[in-house]
């Protein structure tokens, strides 16, 4: 399997100390003239990576937050055409890896093949399509591998130990472990068996284990990290851009480097 940019960053930072941390922000929530700004301050507060939502009028996997912020981006004239030609303008200052997060639709309405070229051509790292399950995947992954953009494969808290095992081995860049069951949303606290659950992944995956969708504080940051290589936080991050927290962003990042690795 090839060795994707994605994977390197992440393996990079757990080999270094602490745990990788992946951002997740909605392309065009204030307008995509704020995209640059958005992303040099993930990437100068530490982050890995960044997973770039594309506002979709029916998203499947989003909470509330995150809902509000892809209606905010499709109000301000959004488009996936249009967030990929900010990327490529911004190529040579970000320098962390950029994973989209699309629906299957808009990739369609776009051209599967012209869709993975210009992501390319702009430097995007990887691809997250959350209604696109394992079995139907071949649809693009021949047209992503064509052009080196890693197809990261969610698993969830209920799949049963023979699919697991698949969507593992079929994953790139990293595994999604999503440690909900549900949607988007910051949670109190999680299942009992998340920490098996990871573990569990850990040992089949041949990739770096991410855990998402959930977390919300510094402290789930750690938690979750001495199970995971790295989390993954979204509506918080979300929330906070939009408020202008950016103190507890960096507090959120800072943690992920402060794990005691067990």
């Amino acid at each position: 399997m090839t060795k994707y940019k994605l994977q390197d960053a992440i393996e990079k930072q757990v080999a270094t100390g602490g745990r990788a941390f992946i951002p997740y922000i909605m392309a065009g929530d204030g307008g995509l003239s704020k995209l640059r700004e958005q992303l040099l301050f993930l990437q100068q507060s530490g982050a890995t990576a960044v997973e770039l939502g594309i506002p979709f009028s029916d998203p499947v996997a989003d909470g509330p937050t995150i809902q509000e912020a892809g209606k905010r981006a499709l109000a301000e004239g959004t488009t996936l055409r249009g967030v990929l030609e900010e990327i490529g303008r911004l190529h040579d200052e970000v320098t962390i890896p950029i994973v989209l997060m699309t629906y299957l639709n808009p990739v369609f309405q776009y051209g599967i093949e012209a869709f993975a070229k210009d992501c390319a051509k702009v430097g995007v790292s990887g691809l997250i399509v959350p209604d696109l399950p394992l079995e139907e995947s071949a649809m693009v992954h021949d047209e992503f591998i064509k052009h080196d953009l890693a197809l990261v494969q969610l698993v969830s808290l209920t799949s049963p130990a023979e699919r697991i095992e698949r969507i593992a081995k079929a994953s790139e860049g990293f595994l999604y472990a999503v440690t909900v069951t549900g949607i988007t949303g910051a949670r109190a606290e999680f299942a009992a068996n998340v920490g098996e659950h990871l573990a569990n992944l850990k040992e089949v995956s041949t990739v770096p284990v991410m855990a998402g969708f959930g977390i919300s504080t510094p402290e789930q940051v750690r938690e979750m990290g001495k199970l995971a290589d790295g989390v993954i936080v979204g509506s918080r991050i979300v929330d906070a851009l939009h408020t202008g927290d950016l103190d507890s962003i960096r507090a959120l990042i800072a943690a992920s480097k402060a794990v005691e690795i067990i």
